[in-house]
């Protein structure tokens, strides 16, 4: 599968099989965002890779109730250990996050696996049950898995809506 490929097949998976994912597949997943760019190289990046089933059931609460979380064979919680802010005033830690998970979701849907961003969940509780540090950011939760069911058709602007050349030329927002 090529890259654009992986692209144009990856979604927001909610329903996974009852399914072990085979650790060489999980290794090339994770693989990916370790070959990830961070800035300043500083790879501030730290997953942890929740396998365990009573510790994936902890997890549904802290993630907001989304049962489905539970239901992947393995959670990726992605942290960032620095709080390095960029000249332009942004914060790596989400920015570099972002990237990483972008590379594991490509990789892990190359290797027919699904995964879905969880933004909707209590950073306090999952740092509770995972015993992540205070000074670690939690970024994000990524259930992966292989998928129970069909992608869903994805709703996409038009090239034309969102790129402008040379200069902002967008219709009001």
């Amino acid at each position: 599968m090529d890259v654009f490929e992986a692209i144009d097949k990856r979604y927001s998976c909610r329903t996974y099989e009852d399914r072990a994912i085979e650790p060489e597949k999980l290794d090339r997943v994770l693989d990916a965002a370790r070959l990830a760019p961070s800035a300043r190289n500083f790879q501030d990046w730290r997953f942890i890779v929740v396998q365990d089933a009573a510790t994936r059931a902890k997890l549904i609460p802290a993630a907001n109730d989304q049962a489905f979380v539970g239901s992947a064979p393995a959670v990726i919680v992605a942290c960032s250990n620095s709080d390095y802010v960029m000249r332009c005033g942004q914060a790596i830690g989400p920015i570099d996050i972002a990237i990483a998970l972008e590379h594991i979701a490509l990789q892990a849907t190359a290797e027919g696996l699904a995964t879905c961003w969880i933004g909707s969940f209590f950073p306090d509780k999952v740092r509770a049950i995972l015993g992540i540090p205070e000074d670690i950011q939690i970024i994000e939760l990524m259930p992966i898995g292989y998928p129970a069911g069909g992608a869903p058709a994805k709703k996409r602007e038009p090239l034309t809506k969102i790129v402008s050349y040379d200069k902002w030329e967008f219709d009001s927002i």
